[in-house]
C-alpha cells in the first residue's frame, strides 16, 4: 500500500473550511496493506472538555494494519467535534494528574465574568529526534483525541488517523522532502524505522511527526509529558499567564501556538528539549530561550554542567559537550596514529558548541548541544561531494560519529555524535 495524502490550502482549526481528500497513492510503497480501519469506537464517553479519553475502546486492533506490533485501536469515523490548537505545555517528564487538573482548571475574569480558561485539552508524549543535523518535534498520541486539534482538513482526513493507529507515522506535507530524503518510505527515529503512512494536510503548529502511544513507548518518549490546550473564547496569552502564575515560569515550557504559526517562534519563553536516542544521555535536561536573530540562550546551569573546553589532538583547545569529548579525542588520536594528521587543517576548524538556530530556520542543530563539529570548512561546503579524506570519515564512524557527507543534501564538513562509544 502507498502513502496516504491529503490536500489543503489552510491550516488553523478556526479558519479552515475545506475538507481533506485522499488524492491517490504515493511512489512510496510497502508490501503491507492497510485495511479494515473504519470500525467505530466503543467505551465510556469522555467528560466535557476532556477529549483525552474520547477514544476509550476495547483492546482489539484493526486487521491487516501495517505494523501489528505497534497497532492500537482504530479511531473510527470522525464525529465532527473540533478544537483549536492554542497552547502547548511541555515538561521533561510526565505531568502529574494533579498538575494537569490545576493547569486545565484555570479561570479568566472575576465575579460574574469569570469563565473557564481551558475549553478542551489532550495529553501527549512529546520529544525531539534528529535527522541530518536538524531537530524535529514528535508526539505520541491517541489518534481519536488528537485529531480534533488539527484543523478541519487534517481532522477529517480519515486515512491519516487510521494509518497512525495502525503503527505508521504521519508527517506534514511540507516536511516530505526533509524527512523522506532517500524515498525509502521509512523514517528513522531513535534507530527505529517507521513507515510513513500519511502526509498530513495540516496539523498542530510546530509538530513535525505523529505516532501512536505504542510507538511512543518504543521510542522512549516520556509518558504524557505535554498537554495541548484549546482556550475557546479566552485569549491564549491571558490563559498562559494564569498557568505560569499557577505553576511558575520555569516549571514547564508553555508555547502560544498562534504565535508559533504566525512567526515561527515564541520569543522570550523558555523551551524544553526532550531528546530521544543517544543524544538524550549526553544532553539530559536542556532548556533554552529564543532571543531573535537566530540566537538562543541555553540554561546557564546546563552549559556549566555539560560544556567543557579541553585540548584534543590536531585541533588544540575545543569547546564541546563533555560526553562527546572522549570519543572525539579517541577519533583524532587514531587519525594521528594512521599518519593522517595533515589531512585535518587546524585553521579550518569550524567550531563545536554553537547555540543558535540553523540559519534561515527555527530548528536547533546538534551544535546547540556541543555534539557536532565542522572540519576543513572551505573545501567541504554543503551540497558538494567535499574533499574530506574518506579514511578519516571511517575513523570517525568507528568512534560513534555520523558524517554529513552521507546525507541527501550533503554537508561533508560536519560530524556529529550518533552513539555513545567508550574508549575504554
Amino acid at each position: 500500500m502507498g502513502l496516504a495524502r491529503g490536500h489543503t490550502r489552510t491550516r488553523r482549526g478556526r479558519t479552515t473550511t475545506l475538507t481533506a481528500a485522499l488524492s491517490g497513492l504515493s511512489a512510496l510503497t510497502v508490501a503491507l496493506a492497510l485495511a479494515g480501519c473504519g470500525s467505530t469506537e466503543k467505551g465510556t464517553p469522555a467528560k466535557p472538555g476532556d477529549p483525552s479519553k474520547a477514544a476509550a475502546s476495547t483492546s482489539a486492533t484493526a486487521e491487516n494494519v501495517a505494523d501489528p506490533a505497534h497497532a492500537v485501536a482504530p479511531p473510527g469515523p470522525f464525529d465532527g467535534k473540533q478544537y483549536g490548537d492554542d497552547l502547548l505545555v511541555v515538561s521533561q517528564d510526565t505531568i502529574s494528574d494533579a498538575d494537569v487538573a490545576r493547569i486545565t482548571g484555570v479561570t479568566i475574569g472575576k465575579g460574574k465574568s469569570e469563565r473557564k480558561g481551558v475549553a478542551a485539552y489532550t495529553r501527549l508524549s512529546y520529544g525531539q529526534f534528529s535527522v541530518e543535523n536538524k531537530l524535529y518535534n514528535i508526539v505520541a498520541v491517541d489518534p481519536a483525541a488528537y485529531r480534533r486539534f488539527n484543523g478541519n482538513d487534517a481532522a477529517r482526513f480519515q486515512a491519516e488517523w487510521d494509518r497512525v493507529a495502525g503503527g505508521e507515522i504521519a508527517i506534514p506535507k511540507a516536511r516530505e522532502k526533509e524527512l523522506v530524503p532517500d524515498k525509502s518510505g521509512y523514517l528513522e527515529v531513535n534507530d527505529q524505522k517507521i513507515h510513513i503512512g500519511a502526509l498530513s494536510p495540516g496539523g498542530v503548529d510546530g509538530i513535525d511527526a505523529v505516532v501512536n502511544t505504542k510507538w511512543g513507548h518504543t521510542l522512549g518518549l516520556p509518558d504524557k509529558n505535554a498537554v495541548l490546550i484549546n482556550t475557546g473564547i479566552s485569549s491564549p496569552q491571558a490563559v498562559r499567564k494564569k498557568i505560569e502564575k499557577l505553576v511558575g515560569k520555569s516549571t514547564y515550557s508553555i508555547s502560544n501556538l498562534d504565535i508559533v504559526q504566525q512567526e515561527g517562534l515564541d520569543l522570550g519563553t523558555f523551551q524544553n528539549v526532550v531528546l530521544v536516542g543517544a543524544f538524550r544521555d549526553a544532553v539530559g535536561t536542556y532548556r533554552y530561550t529564543p532571543l531573535g536573530g537566530g540566537r538562543i540562550a541555553p540554561d546557564p546551569a546546563w552549559v556549566k554542567s555539560h560544556i567543557v573546553t579541553e585540548v584534543v589532538p590536531i585541533l588544540g583547545a575545543v569547546t564541546c559537550n563533555k560526553y562527546m569529548m572522549p570519543q572525539l579525542k579517541a577519533a583524532l588520536a587514531e587519525v594521528v596514529k594512521r599518519g593522517l594528521a595533515d589531512q585535518i587543517q587546524r585553521g579550518q576548524y569550524g567550531g563545536c558548541f554553537v547555540p543558535r538556530f540553523i540559519a534561515g530556520s527555527t530548528q536547533l542543530s546538534n551544535h546547540s548541544f556541543g555534539l557536532a563539529l565542522d572540519l576543513n570548512v572551505p573545501g567541504n561546503q554543503r551540497g558538494t561531494v567535499g574533499q574530506m579524506n574518506r579514511e578519516i570519515v571511517s575513523i570517525f564512524k568507528l568512534w560513534g560519529f555520523a558524517w554529513g557527507g552521507d546525507w541527501a543534501y550533503t554537508d561533508p564538513m560536519h560530524f556529529e555524535l550518533r552513539q555513545i562509544v567508550s574508549p575504554g
